[in-house]
């Protein structure tokens, strides 16, 4: 076997194309496989998939990226032929060793995708030896064609949340598929009009077919979510993390005005205390457990903002909307006769959207998913620094959250054939 044999074995390489020539540079660590095809050949139109006679070759030869051979840069050389199709013209056929456009085959271009899968950019770019550029570039395009293949549906049951981009209160809006764990939508801002460029995708019969969306307490995405998706009143679910919130961040505000008037009278009771009134009973530590318990028993403010948070988690155990109504009912009287201002501020905001807070005994559902791929999102965003533009932040949500299918495919048949042979005619000539 000669070395052209070997290379077109090795790169899988079927006749009617031909390895001609292998040049290896070792000072450059490079080797370059020149492919040309037979004479006798017919090319595929990529329009209509027959196959017509060869009108000419391309001004250009087409140089792709192979994967490393013997611990060398590979790179394929060839000169695509053109199609003269009766139908469509002169084409030329499709490539059967990669994407022109980035200039690497299927199987190295696939390597570099699943390698920026699981680091950086600049990381993946150097442990397969081509620049930044060109590996963003591979990454963008797999972006674009993933999206372009994914169905134009709206879930089912989805989560709208915001993720901050800046400094500066510099956000996105972001949509989630809640039964698949994937990103949707990644929209600039996190305005009405945000929420609404996702809607306007759809007609009336796919958004009338959203069961639930599970969002916190921000007007504009309600706004927008009760203008397009039919009936939304009994389909929008205040996520809990966000609703709880509230009544941890009113127990805080509690804990550090007592605190401040205890230590005005030289007490320092509460010193240090902060994320033992924070943190929910069963999560506390053995150790922490024994010494909360000795505050319990003290006459404090912040204890009894406490029970007031503690006790108000058990709703979402209740199985239905009235059950969930009636204990909200009786907790919110004790929350408003406990003379405790930052308190009563989040049982009245709880009580303005008791709708659909009351919503998840039908449906639930929360943003737990969102927050996990928020996670995940600002992962991506340290590992990498940063980001040059938000158009860039996005298209590195899409890549690593979006679920899509991202690898380039190879045509499904030979873009050539050997020539078929002209039947010779029976019993001669007349």
């Amino acid at each position: 076997m000669d070395t052209t044999e070997f290379f077109a074995d090795l790169l899988n390489i079927k006749r009617p194309w031909l390895v001609t020539r292998v040049v290896t540079n070792h000072v450059k660590s490079r080797v370059d496989v020149y492919v040309d095809h037979e004479r006798n050949i017919q090319a595929c139109c990529p329009e209509c998939k027959q196959f017509f006679s060869v009108y000419d070759h391309g001004p250009d030869e087409r140089v792709y990226r192979h994967l490393d051979v013997c611990q060398m840069s590979a790179y394929i050389h060839a000169r695509l032929p053109r199609v003269n199709c009766p139908q469509h013209g002169v084409r030329q056929i499709a490539s059967e060793f990669g994407d022109e456009k980035i200039g690497m085959t299927f199987s190295f271009e696939r390597h570099l995708l699943d390698v920026a899968q699981v680091c950086d950019i600049k990381a993946a770019a150097q442990l397969n030896k081509v620049g930044w550029d060109r590996c963003w570039n591979a990454v963008e395009r797999a972006v674009e064609r993933g999206r372009e293949r994914k169905p134009n549906r709206i879930p089912e049951r989805i989560c709208v949340d915001e993720k901050s981009v800046a400094k500066g209160h510099v956000y996105e809006t972001l949509v989630y598929d809640q039964e698949r764990g994937t990103v949707e939508f990644v929209c600039e801002d996190r305005g009405r009009g945000s929420l609404e460029a996702y809607y306007e995708q759809f007609d009336k019969d796919d958004l009338a077919g959203v069961k639930s969306v599970a969002m916190d307490m921000w007007d504009p995405f309600i706004a927008a979510t009760k203008k397009f998706i039919p009936n939304a009143e009994k389909k929008i679910v205040f996520d809990r993390y966000h609703v709880m919130k509230y009544v941890v961040d009113a127990v805080d505000s509690v804990r550090r005005k007592e605190h401040r008037e205890l230590m005005d009278d030289g007490i320092e009771t509460l010193k240090g205390t902060r994320y033992l009134w924070l943190t929910s009973e069963e999560n506390l530590t053995e150790d922490a457990r024994k010494e909360f318990e000795v505050f319990r028993k003290k006459n404090l403010k912040v204890a009894r903002a406490w029970a007031i948070k503690e006790n108000i988690r058990h709703m979402w155990d209740y199985l239905y909307e009235g059950s969930m109504r009636k204990y909200f009912d009786q907790w919110f009287v004790w929350a408003t006769h406990s003379r405790l201002e930052p308190i009563i501020r989040a049982a009245k905001t709880m009580k303005r959207h008791i709708d659909n807070i009351a919503t998840f005994a039908r449906h639930r559902v929360t943003n737990a998913l969102a927050e996990s791929i928020n996670s995940k999102i600002e992962k991506i965003k340290r590992m990498a620094c940063g980001f040059r533009n938000r158009s860039h932040y996005r298209i590195a949500i899409y890549f690593h959250c979006g679920g899509l299918d991202l690898h380039a495919r190879q045509p499904l048949q030979p873009t050539l054939r050997t020539q078929p042979l002209i039947p010779q005619l029976v019993g001669g000539t007349h």
